[in-house]
């Protein structure tokens, strides 16, 4: 397929006037200015137009419950946390996806081609997040990464969940306290399994430690659910003391240790701002955060915590965020290479380069403007959404 004319946002450099793109095989194969070019379909190859359209990478939802949490369905559709026990570090987000839930339309339909997906934030660990695409019938076939995170939450959710229960968590001190009895055991079975390999003595595999493993060999981070700045920091310390990577998701007082953050390295998902302060930890949430991290130097993504808001109102956020301070460029970052890197997919999504994942989106204009419409959805280098078609 080729994509010719209008104005590319790579992600990945300078943008690209009056360019062309190329598909082949789901990957991009071709990308540059329109100048000169001769082009030559092959037969049935299909072409797109794009006179004074916008064409960059889809974007992507660093942080949702969508699919696991569905809409209209109440308790039956709401797989999102298992509140009988604190810690189900083996819980995986692709056994309760429902692919078809509205909300993975309507995120095509607003040009959001991919999402990290995982449970949420009632208990100390609830799991296994997965990075998904958007559109297709069957969960194993939109995976890109898979665990692509452990969720982990601090703060008023936890407490709440438990102490109404009459058990533990009650307290910030119980929440820090039992995520860091928990990384002692399975270091602890970390070592004990490397220590069996390298013997050549048997070694039962225990299923509720096993997936510990890839985020104690950094391979995934922690996703951890912070509002507070006391929160915020507690994650960091846990986060030091074990050596492990961490997004801080939320991060609703971010803005207040910006400075902080920064120096510590750790990047921040921002989000649901377009929603209303209804806990006490989020009364300082503000569509500044973003920008003051940004400028800061912390690497920002921006996140609906669908469906907290919509899915599709993601570029709405993050154009909300521009209006609060962040700078224009880093907006289009914060929900295309951003949101990639810091889910750890940027290999293959994020940028519009050679080689990587043919996850485009065209649309009128800018995606952060309330009026800009999605013209195509192009998943995997197959068009899913064109307007004026159903």
């Amino acid at each position: 397929m080729y994509i010719i004319g209008g104005l590319i946002k790579t992600m990945a450099g300078e943008d690209i006037e009056d360019g062309y793109l190329r598909t082949e095989e789901g990957k991009i194969t071709e990308i540059g200015r329109r100048d000169g070019m001769a082009f030559h379909p092959a037969p049935h190859e299909r072409v797109i137009q794009v006179r004074d359209g916008l064409i960059m990478p889809g974007i992507i939802e660093a942080h949702c419950h969508m699919g696991i949490t569905e809409e209209k369905k109440g308790m039956e559709g709401d797989d999102c946390n298992e509140t009988v026990n604190p810690l189900t570090p083996y819980l995986c987000a692709v056994d309760a996806v429902n692919t078809m839930d509205a909300a993975f339309d309507d995120a095509v339909r607003a040009g959001i081609t991919s999402a990290m997906i995982g449970p949420g934030s009632s208990n100390v660990v609830g799991g296994q997040f997965a990075f998904l695409k958007t559109r297709g019938r069957r969960v194993d076939d939109l995976i890109v990464k898979a665990p692509a995170a452990m969720k982990v939450a601090f703060g008023e959710n936890p407490k709440v969940n438990y102490s109404g229960q009459g058990k533990s968590p009650s307290t910030r001190m119980a929440i820090a306290a039992m995520l860091r009895e928990e990384l002692f055991r399975a270091m602890a079975y970390s070592r004990n399994k490397k220590k069996a390999l390298a013997s050549g003595e048997a070694f039962e595999e225990d299923f509720t430690l096993e997936c510990w493993l890839p985020v104690l060999e950094r391979e995934i981070p922690l996703k951890a659910h912070v509002h507070r700045v006391d929160d915020i920091f507690t994650a960091v310390r846990i986060a030091k003391e074990f050596h492990l990577k961490m997004t801080l998701d939320h991060c609703s007082e971010g803005h207040l240790i910006a400075d902080e953050l920064a120096a510590e390295g750790f990047p921040a998902i921002v989000g649901p701002d377009l929603a209303s302060r209804n806990k006490i930890e989020v009364q300082n949430m503000a569509f500044k955060t973003v920008g003051i991290l940004n400028r800061a130097g912390v690497m920002t993504a921006i996140t609906t915590d669908h469906p907290v808001s919509l899915i599709q109102a993601l570029p709405l956020c993050a154009g909300l965020a521009v209006k609060s301070g962040l700078d224009l460029e880093e907006g289009y970052r914060a929900i295309t290479i951003h949101s990639a890197a810091i889910c750890g997919v940027a290999d293959r999504v994020g940028s519009l380069e050679v080689g990587k994942d043919a996850d485009i989106a065209i649309f009128t204009g800018n995606p952060m403007e309330v009026f800009t419409e999605t013209l195509y959805t192009i998943i995997d280098g197959q068009v899913v959404y064109e307007a004026g078609r159903e």
